[in-house]
């Protein structure tokens, strides 16, 4: 649908910088896409009018419902189930009871029509959302907008809007695309698209990726600089749009894409060989995963196992929290998909950017720094023992580990333990099998924890470096705030001494880490963490290739090299410098 017309046209190459969410490149003809604002009418009802009032509202619950249900069975006939799952949390907003019965007594005091007061109310909740400091539930506001607007339209007597009746190719320009809106694309016609609003988390990034559709978010005010047909080139690997792409850049884009492919051939080739330097040292390679489903991905792209489990996956859009069978049978699944090799189950990360409705975790004005993970499970012992006693049953399978998320010093540590101990007591008395030596350990992911790493190290088994919010605490950055983002260095000097410590504690210990965190999976980084003498790397599934070529490119000399000039470094912006240029030099091919 075209929005408002831009009166400005060039002919002249121009380049806008984005943040890129789904590989690719494209080139086409612009769409513009916008969705006009519902007019909504306001007029004064009755007492006698509210049941034809309720009435209505209820039938377009039921019609939106009905809609969200069919966009969910298309797309997981289309791109499977996990991500049909995305539209629990749009299903769960028809449902919310809360939001319901706020618009019912808001319908019964203010007696204005159902359009209007419905308007209102869930207005109000996206600009509550809006101000929250969580990016988990910012994001979340997109997914409320959509529900908000289907059930308008239905109120309304209007027809939902369609994204998909184009008859040829276009690269889609809007202000925002809804997850639905990208889930129903006809992928013959959408080449790529490119929006003003968005992040690389969002469920609208996510099934971009899963529908291999390029794609840029983060372009403020890109609206307002293309027109209807112009033609634009999208980069989806580094987040540019060029509009009136000049021959000479048509030509280097489609040298860069033959040499993207050429890549993607050769990785094919070395799935199934050993993550080591050429020096013979082997860095484990494992994968980070949400879904049992995604262990079939695992094992395709060559992993070495389960780096991470996120747990809190089994508790997000229900009524209640998984029972112990349910979640021994889910972790006795995970353990047996990834045999031989092990399976790293990380204990409830709820809280923060993870947000567990049905825990009735608190809202708070600061979650990352409130009550979330070790410090929830440890302020619910009976809650957190159902899940350990899980994990022991399960972890008879031989290849199961369990890792405790945000511990910030010994005591943490050793209650977490101490409950360990506690769960094996009563399987032990009750005569359920369990696994008596179950292998444990801690995400160091802040500061604190990192600079008692010495002490950390005595009671577990290994470490897990958690690089985003390790890097999120120690520069004090929120990196989905626009104004900072700039800010969220990995390569910061105090990251890398932090990372340094942990490694070094670790080993003086005689246990190994690894990074489950963005870093593990940044192949510009990965002669710097092999330097400073990492032992695993877990990363996306689909990464898991080019972080394993990266890997067998380098030697350990060389690594040690650079790490050893990282630490003297003053900046962040020297040290990324000098890994760009060892990455450059042994696998420049990667990095293009």
């Amino acid at each position: 649908m075209q929005g408002p017309v831009n009166q400005k046209k060039t002919t002249e190459e121009r380049s806008f910088q984005g943040i890129p969410v789904s590989e690719g490149i494209s080139h086409g003809k612009a769409l513009l896409y916008w969705q006009e604002a519902e007019q909504i009418p306001i007029h004064k009802i009755t007492v006698a009018d509210l049941p034809q009032e309720i009435g209505k509202f209820e039938t377009a619950l039921i019609a939106t419902r009905a809609e969200l249900l069919e966009i969910q069975q298309t797309i997981a006939n289309a791109i499977g189930s996990k991500d049909a799952s995305i539209f629990d949390a749009h299903l769960l907003v028809v449902e919310d009871r809360t939001l319901i019965d706020e618009v019912l007594r808001k319908l019964e005091s203010d007696l204005k029509n159902i359009e209007h007061v419905f308007d209102e109310v869930t207005e109000h909740y996206c600009k509550t959302l809006q101000a929250i400091d969580d990016p988990y539930l910012r994001e979340r506001v997109v997914d409320i907008e959509d529900v908000r607007k289907r059930v308008l339209r239905h109120l309304l007597g209007k027809q939902p809007y369609r994204l998909n009746a184009l008859e040829e190719p276009h690269i889609i320009i809007a202000h925002n695309l809804s997850p639905a809106d990208t889930a129903l694309l006809n992928r013959e016609f959408v080449l790529g698209f490119a929006t003003e609003a968005g992040s690389k988390t969002s469920h609208t990034a996510i099934i971009a990726r899963s529908l291999d559709i390029p794609a840029i978010v983060g372009l403020t005010d890109i609206y307002a600089e293309i027109r209807a047909d112009d033609m634009v080139l999208l980069d989806g690997y580094a987040g540019v749009l060029i509009l009136n792409p000049t021959s000479e850049t048509l030509d280097r884009y489609g040298k860069i894409e033959e040499q993207k492919e050429a890549a993607a051939e050769r990785l094919e080739l070395i799935r199934d060989t050993v993550s080591a330097t050429s020096d013979g040292r082997h860095i484990i390679l494992s994968a980070n995963i949400e879904w049992p489903a995604e262990l079939e991905e695992v094992h395709h792209n060559g992993a070495e196992g389960v780096g991470l489990y996120r747990t809190e996956f089994l508790f997000l859009n229900r009524p209640e929290s998984p029972t112990e069978e349910e979640q021994y049978e889910n972790y006795r699944f995970v353990a047996q998909r990834a045999k031989p090799h092990s399976a790293i189950i990380r204990s409830l990360d709820a809280g923060g950017d993870k947000f567990v409705a049905n825990l009735n975790v608190q809202e708070e004005n600061n979650p990352f720094l409130g009550c979330r993970a070790i410090r929830f499970c440890l302020q619910h012992p009976q809650f957190f023992k159902t899940q350990l006693r899980a994990l022991l049953r399960a972890a008879v399978e031989g290849n199961i580990r369990l890792m405790y998320p945000m511990i910030s010093g010994i005591t943490e540590l050793q209650q977490a333990n101490s409950l360990l101990e506690e769960a094996k007591a009563e399987l032990r008395k009750e005569g359920i099998a369990f696994y008596e030596n179950l292998e444990v350990g801690a995400m160091i992911e802040i500061p604190s924890a990192a600079l008692t790493a010495h002490i950390l190290a005595k009671e577990v088994d290994f470490f897990s470096i958690g690089t985003n919010d390790l890097i999120q605490y120690t520069v004090a950055v929120d990196r989905v705030n626009e104004h900072i983002a700039h800010l969220y260095e990995p390569t910061h000097p105090a990251v890398i001494r932090l990372i340094q410590m942990i490694i070094e504690a670790a080993h003086n210990e005689n246990i190994w880490v690894g990074v489950c965190g963005e870093m593990a999976g940044d192949i510009h980084l990965t002669p710097l963490l092999l330097g400073l003498g990492i032992d695993e790397l877990s990363v996306g599934p689909s990464l898991v290739p080019r972080v394993k070529k990266a890997v067998q490119s380098l030697n350990m000399e060389i690594c040690s090299k650079l790490a050893r000039e990282a630490l003297q470094a003053q900046s962040g912006a020297n040290i990324l410098e000098k890994c760009l240029a060892v990455a450059q030099n042994h696998y420049g091919e990667l990095l293009c």
